[in-house]
């Protein structure tokens, strides 16, 4: 097990201190949107691009139950900012793409087969792993809320996954767990009690599956705190270490 409490890990009862968090220097991004195919259709995207020289590891991000909003953009650029070409799907697309209206959003998400979802992550890092400035062997996942809960059952599906991160969202089904082949890290907020109660009973899953996942409960937050920034300070510890994972273990 891997639960991680104030800089450290605590592995078998002991706690192992994390290093200490770099910030390398913020490189310069270009974004837009384009669509990559998935199947007959076309799904509509937001990548954003590093400016470097050479070939850069990449993260699928998948967004909120809102859809593809401005929190998602700004996500997928501070990605970028730090290295990784990062490229978010609009999974509202085969609806019409995101709606204006969060609460159409919600319903339209609800709508979405998994089996449809699987398909056109699927697509996007096939897309991904096909552009020559992506390292193909280095390709990650992340999500946000309903996002975090579809990154990680997206972990179970796709076994060439260098990495996933989890941010404050629901477990895979117990019985897809021993599918994951990567390294997982998961990002909670301490006032969020619907998905922290099923933290511990995931925990023990995870490890009998020996998946390799680690996790933290970040403090004084509550759900979306990325999103919200009710406390700067911790959202910007908390994309600290979601970034030093990505370096640990796609690499620079």
């Amino acid at each position: 097990m891997g639960f991680v409490v104030a800089g450290a890990i605590a592995v078998g009862g002991a706690y192992r201190l994390l290093p200490p968090l770099t910030a390398p220097a913020r490189l310069d991004v270009h974004a837009e949107y384009i669509k990559y195919a998935s199947g007959r259709d076309s799904i509509a995207a937001y990548v954003a691009y590093p400016e470097r020289a050479d070939p850069a590891p990449a993260v699928l991000v998948i967004h909120e139950i809102f859809g593809m909003s401005d929190f998602v953009r700004s996500a997928t650029e501070r990605l970028a900012q730090d290295g990784f070409i990062a490229l978010a799907p609009d999974l509202l697309t085969r609806r019409g793409g995101t709606p204006a209206s969060p609460d159409s959003a919600r319903r339209l998400i609800a709508s979405l087969s998994p089996d449809t979802i699987t398909q056109d992550l699927n697509a996007g890092f096939a897309f991904l792993r096909g552009m020559k400035v992506v390292r193909a062997d280095a390709i990650g996942v992340i999500g946000f809320c309903w996002g975090g809960g579809e990154s990680f059952r997206y972990a179970t599906n796709n076994p060439s996954l260098g990495a996933f991160v989890v941010c404050y969202g629901p477990g895979p089904n117990r019985a897809d767990i021993g599918r994951i082949r990567a390294r997982g890290f998961g990002v909670y907020a301490d006032r969020d009690g619907r998905i922290n109660q099923k933290l511990f009973n995931l925990d023990m899953a995870l490890h009998e599956a020996h998946v390799k996942y680690t996790f933290k409960v970040f403090p004084n937050v509550g759900h979306g705190f990325l999103r919200t920034r009710e406390n700067p300070k911790v959202a910007d510890d908390a994309w600290g270490a979601i970034i030093a994972f990505f370096l640990a273990n796609l690499g620079k």
